[in-house]
C-alpha cells in the first residue's frame, strides 16, 4: 500500500532546541531510501522550514504554513497555494486598526513569498523576527500601510499576550470565508499565536491533495498541538507525542514518545523500518 507519513515539526519532529536531532535525521533518510513517503506540515514558512530540513532528502512537496501552502522542494515552487480575497484583507486590517495589533503579513506574489511587518512594537513579535533573521536569514519587509499590498495577501500572524490576542481574535473570528486558529506558543508560558487565513486552507485539505495528486492509498501523520487536529481529521493513521495537547491524544490512534525523546523517528525505526 502506497503509503504517505507526514509530520508537524514545532512540538513533534522537533527537540526543544527546535532543530532534528542527529538520530531523526539519520531514520528518516533511511526511511525515505528505503523507499517510503515522507513529508512535514507546518505552521512554518518555506525559508525555515528548508534550513531545518536541509539534512533530510524529502521525497514528497510540503505542507506549509498550517495548510495556506505546499511546496514542491525538487523544483522550488508553490503547487498550491490559497489566496485571500481583497474583501477579506480590508475586513482584516480593520480589525488590526481597531485592537492596535501588531503582526506579520504574507503575500505570494510569481513565485515569491514577502513577509511585511507595519511596526515591531510588541516584545514577543520582535523576538521572533530577530529569531528568524539570525537563525535562517529570513527576510522582513516593512511597509507603513498593510493596505499598500493589494495582491497574493494569504496569511497573517500575531503573538502577544493571552488578552491581547483574544482582543483580536473577537474581532476576527465571526467574519465569513475565514479561518482564525489561536493557541499557546509551546516555547513559552506567557505568550499566543493568532493565525488567519481561507477557511479553504488547512492541514487536511493540503494532505487530501497530496493524497490524490500523487496516488496515496494510506495517510500517516504525527502531531502534537491543536493545529494539527485538521490533519488528523484527513489521516487513516494519527499518532500524538507524548507532550501533545490532551485533544490530539483523545483523537489519536495511539500516543508514542515525546519529541525530545525522538518519538516520531522511534515509531517509524520501530514500525516501518
Amino acid at each position: 500500500m502506497k503509503t504517505l507519513y507526514v509530520s508537524d515539526l514545532d512540538g513533534t519532529l522537533l527537540n526543544a532546541d527546535a532543530e532534528l536531532s542527529s538520530y531523526t535525521v539519520e531514520t528518516l533518510n533511511r526511511l525515505i531510501s528505503s523507499g517510503a513517503y515522507f513529508s512535514v506540515a507546518t505552521a512554518r514558512t518555506a525559508a525555515t522550514t528548508l534550513f531545518i530540513l536541509e539534512d533530510v532528502k524529502v521525497n514528497v512537496p510540503i505542507i506549509l504554513m498550517n495548510g495556506v501552502l505546499v511546496y514542491d522542494i525538487q523544483s522550488r515552487q508553490y503547487i498550491k497555494k490559497e489566496v485571500l480575497s481583497r474583501t477579506l484583507t480590508a475586513q482584516i486590517t480593520a480589525a488590526i486598526k481597531k485592537t492596535g495589533q501588531n503582526g506579520l503579513m504574507y503575500a505570494v506574489q510569481g513565485n515569491e513569498l514577502h513577509t511585511y511587518y507595519e511596526r515591531l512594537e510588541k516584545e514577543p513579535l520582535k523576538a521572533f523576527v530577530d529569531e528568524r533573521i539570525q537563525k535562517y536569514n529570513k527576510r522582513f519587509e516593512q511597509i507603513s500601510d498593510f493596505d499598500n499590498v493589494d495582491a497574493g495577501i494569504i496569511y497573517f500572524c500575531f503573538l502577544d499576550g493571552y488578552e491581547n490576542i483574544r482582543r483580536l481574535y473577537d474581532e476576527i473570528k465571526n467574519i465569513g470565508g475565514l479561518r482564525v486558529e489561536m493557541y499557546k506558543d509551546i516555547y513559552s508560558d506567557d505568550f499566543w499565536y493568532l493565525e488567519i487565513f481561507s477557511e479553504t486552507a488547512s492541514k487536511y485539505n493540503a494532505i487530501q491533495f497530496l493524497r490524490q495528486k500523487y496516488g496515496f492509498e494510506k495517510l500517516v501523520c504525527f502531531g502534537d498541538n491543536l493545529n494539527d487536529l485538521p490533519m488528523f481529521d484527513g489521516c487513516d493513521e494519527c499518532y500524538a507525542v507524548a507532550n501533545a495537547k490532551p485533544e490530539l491524544k483523545e483523537r489519536a490512534t495511539a500516543v508514542i514518545g515525546s519529541n525530545t525523546e525522538d518519538g516520531v523517528a522511534r515509531f517509524l525505526d520501530k514500525n516501518v523500518l
